[in-house]
């Protein structure tokens, strides 16, 4: 059955489950089928490939989906937000930087904005630039994002602060949900929803290759930790207030905590890495998830874990 929720009558779907627009894995076949499950899917627009972007929407074959920049390599790709509009996205989710450049132009195009944010300052800033709904993504959440807080208190933080500013905006929770008790849970804390990213990443429709998703459902959310290394190695100009949670390897354990150190010796590191991607060697390459990997144990259609995602989190509230 539905689960309705003010998220499901916003956009108009079944569940109130949004796949996380997850740069290189969240691609046109995947954010599909979460659509057609009864979630909503967001393309993730990453790093500001516009080739990359238009056949990711050619592969949702005219399926109602969303999309998602971040916002600060946006910024250097303007041209992309265009892209995106003329596909007519549910909504433009913003992440990681500032969304005010790019917010008057979202909303001359009659498309919800959805920010995502890790602070309640941040929230604050979100409810002053209009956003129609605000991801509170806690720091179990996998890629980017700040460690200072959890989904299980910022969630709530939000939800008052919102309710005190401005009832009318939507809630979502992202950071470790990976099941229907963690949608559950979700909904008891005051989301209208929440965002999904890792679990979906372990999908059959994600673009990750099979061998990488074996290597990530071995681990555990022990298994996983926040830095700066991977940026660093992949030659990513991240802001100096995000990090990256991920699964620990040899090569984050050289050098987590040493970016000085790993800075002088990046020439040679980015060789190594440039030779362990052609051959998958993860004992370099490593998996963007979060400590929600740990309750992942298979690679599943995506419409199978929505609808036990949203069947399991109906059961448990009506218990």
């Amino acid at each position: 059955m539905p689960l309705n929720t003010r998220l499901t009558e916003f956009f108009g779907i079944q569940h109130p489950i949004l796949l996380a627009p997850m740069a290189e894995a969240s691609g046109g076949r995947l954010a599909a089928a979460v659509t057609a499950a009864g979630g909503l899917g967001l393309i993730g627009g990453g790093y500001g490939d516009a080739d990359w972007l238009q056949r990711e929407f050619d592969e949702t074959q005219g399926s109602r989906v969303g999309v998602g920049f971040i916002t600060w390599s946006l910024a250097s790709n303007p041209e992309l937000l265009e892209l995106a509009l003329a596909r007519r996205p549910v909504t433009i989710m913003l992440s990681f930087g500032d969304p005010t450049k790019f917010a008057d132009r979202i909303r001359r195009a009659n498309v919800p904005l959805t920010l995502q944010v890790q602070t309640l300052d941040q929230a604050r800033r979100a409810l002053d630039t209009g956003a129609e709904i605000i991801v509170a993504q806690g720091g179990e959440a996998g890629g980017h994002g700040m460690s200072a807080r959890s989904t299980f208190t910022l969630v709530p933080d939000v939800v008052d602060l919102v309710a005190e500013q401005s009832a009318k905006t939507r809630v979502v929770a992202a950071g470790g949900v990976a099941d229907g008790r963690g949608l559950a849970a979700a909904l008891a804390l005051g989301a209208d929803g929440v965002l999904v990213g890792t679990r979906l990443w372990a999908s059959t429709e994600a673009l990750v290759t099979p061998q990488a998703q074996q290597r990530a459902i071995r681990a555990g959310g022990d298994d996983t930790v926040r830095t700066r290394v991977y940026d660093l190695v992949r030659q990513r100009d991240w802001p100096d207030e995000y990090d990256a949670r991920l699964i620990t390897n040899s090569l984050i354990e050289t050098w987590h905590g040493k970016d000085s150190e790993l800075v002088a010796r990046l020439p040679e590191t980015v060789s190594a890495f440039q030779k362990a991607l052609t051959a998958q060697d993860f004992d370099v390459v490593t998996q963007l998830v979060g400590e929600a990997i740990g309750l992942v144990h298979d690679v599943r259609p995506a419409a199978d874990i929505v609808r036990e995602m949203a069947s399991d989190a109906t059961r448990i509230l009506n218990q």
